[in-house]
């Protein structure tokens, strides 16, 4: 049999990204102390080259090859041009910290290149074995740079924590996967939508069981309570350049999953997924909200803020409409462009020997650079939801989407609890301004960290004065 290589097409962001990253691999091996710069050279060429390759090959329709195990339209497009995006800004971000720990080494690259493949994956599968191939290759690359400062104890426990409790949601969520095979009978997500709409397989205990399963599973890669015990540990005890890179362009991916298992393959059960997504939403606010004020590390502050903004991100799907998904792939754009600049800031901060991650070193940043202080304004803003910032819009637009569907008590718990939540972000901005600087050395970060750093921060001022561009292209990504 003649195989199609016109299949291989929508497949050529991934697999330049595959041969980049082996490429990596290798030059790292034989380059000398003065090519020290190269692979992140040649890291950061992969991703404008995937995205070039994706702007020059748009889904202009659903597009599915190799018997429907991989999909191309347009929402895997957009998800992919930002997951570039966001990784392109993380390895910017990362580069000085690396150096002033020793880290700066191809490794680094090399599993974030495996790890963005996986997100690729993520974003495209369509079928429930690329769905698992792709979690785990990202999961298998988080785990290792989670752990790259291994003699460091606080690193390694948080590398521990983060392998077992993975290792235990893969497993469920392969077990979900598993009773779900064997009720439909299929692995490809669209026949199984279609078998789930023709019959009254959705109602039995075995497909309900599974999609506990796999909402299990799905919950813990969103670090959505109650299976968020490791968000706040892994974001403290990991490396910050690791933590940042954990805490942005994943969540895209994981956002893909949601719509591709849950909307497109279990669309029929909506109303048994529904009724979980909503204890799990209320719960996130709670924990996020609540427990973040107590924090003095402003990592552990952030991961709590992780999982309110993943309960956020979770009303436009409880809404079950098209606007509703429109919402939370919006959000999901806007809060990894938040975290980005967030987690930014606190590299900015740090130098040899020294981890800007407690609450105290931000204070009197404003005497230390007006600028920087009101960059980080900008972004605690942002989150906390202040108009006209880009944070304010992603939030109007999920609630708008659960108020539509008569879910106002849901709507209200949330913006009740966004207002608990405004009071660490809020605290953050106190302690810039009104609060003494303790620290007055100077910043290390090179030109290139400053000019990407303050793009970032305007860039959610900018969308969030003109929301309407970025807010069309999700739109028009998931065929409104």
């Amino acid at each position: 049999m003649n195989f199609d290589y016109t299949q291989l097409i929508p497949l050529l962001p991934e697999i330049t990204v595959l041969t980049m990253a082996c490429l990596v691999l290798v030059v790292d091996v034989y380059k000398t102390s003065k090519d020290s710069n190269l692979t992140y050279y040649l890291t950061q060429l992969t991703l404008v080259m995937a995205a070039i390759l994706t702007i020059a090959l748009p889904a202009t329709e659903t597009n599915r090859v190799f018997n429907g195990m991989f999909v191309a339209d347009s929402m895997s497009d957009l998800l992919k041009l930002f997951i570039y995006i966001v990784s392109f800004m993380v390895f910017v971000y990362s580069r000085e910290y690396l150096r002033a720990r020793e880290m700066y080494r191809g490794e680094y690259f090399v599993l974030g290149l495996f790890g963005i493949l996986g997100m690729m994956i993520m974003v495209s599968a369509h079928n429930l074995l690329m769905v698992y191939l792709g979690l785990e290759l990202l999961s298998l690359c988080l785990y290792a740079m989670v752990a790259m400062q291994r003699n460091v104890v606080t690193v390694s426990e948080a590398a521990m924590k983060y392998f077992v409790l993975g290792a235990l949601a893969s497993g469920m969520l392969l077990y979900g996967m598993s009773l779900l095979y064997g009720a439909t009978g299929t692995l490809d997500i669209v026949e199984m939508s279609n078998k789930l709409s023709t019959g009254d397989l959705s109602s039995s205990l075995i497909m309900i069981t599974g999609m506990v399963f796999l909402i299990t599973g799905l919950g813990f890669k969103l670090g959505a309570v109650p299976f968020h015990m490791w968000v706040p540990d892994v974001y403290h005890g990991a490396p910050t350049s690791v933590t940042l890179y954990i805490g942005a362009a994943p969540k895209i991916a994981a956002f893909a999953l949601v719509m591709r298992l849950l909307v497109e393959g279990l669309g029929s059960m909506q109303a048994q997924w529904q009724d979980i997504l909503i204890i799990m939403t209320v719960l996130s606010l709670f924990v996020g909200n609540v427990i973040a004020i107590a924090q003095t590390n402003i990592k552990r502050m952030l991961a709590y803020s992780t999982i309110s903004h993943v309960a956020y991100l979770l009303l436009g799907i409880i809404a079950g409409t098209q606007s509703g998904y429109v919402a939370s792939m919006f959000y999901v754009i806007v809060y990894a462009i938040m975290s980005m600049a967030a987690f930014g800031m606190i590299l900015f901060l740090s130098r040899a020997g020294f981890e800007a991650d407690s609450l105290d070193d931000l204070k009197g940043l404003n005497e230390r650079s007006p600028w920087y202080a009101f960059m980080m304004l900008i972004v605690m803003f942002s989150m906390a939801g202040v108009p006209p910032l880009l944070g304010f819009w992603a939030k109007l637009a999920v609630l708008k989407a659960v108020v539509e569907v008569d879910l106002v008590w849901l709507a209200v718990t949330a913006v009740a609890f966004s207002i608990i939540g405004a009071f660490y972000y809020l605290r953050v901005v106190k302690l810039m301004y009104f609060d003494k600087a303790e620290d007055t050395n100077d910043f290390i970060a090179g030109p290139d960290m400053r000019f990407f750093l303050s793009a970032n921060a305007l860039a959610i001022l900018g969308l969030g004065i003109f929301p309407g561009g970025l807010l069309s292209l999700c739109a028009s990504a998931l065929g409104m």
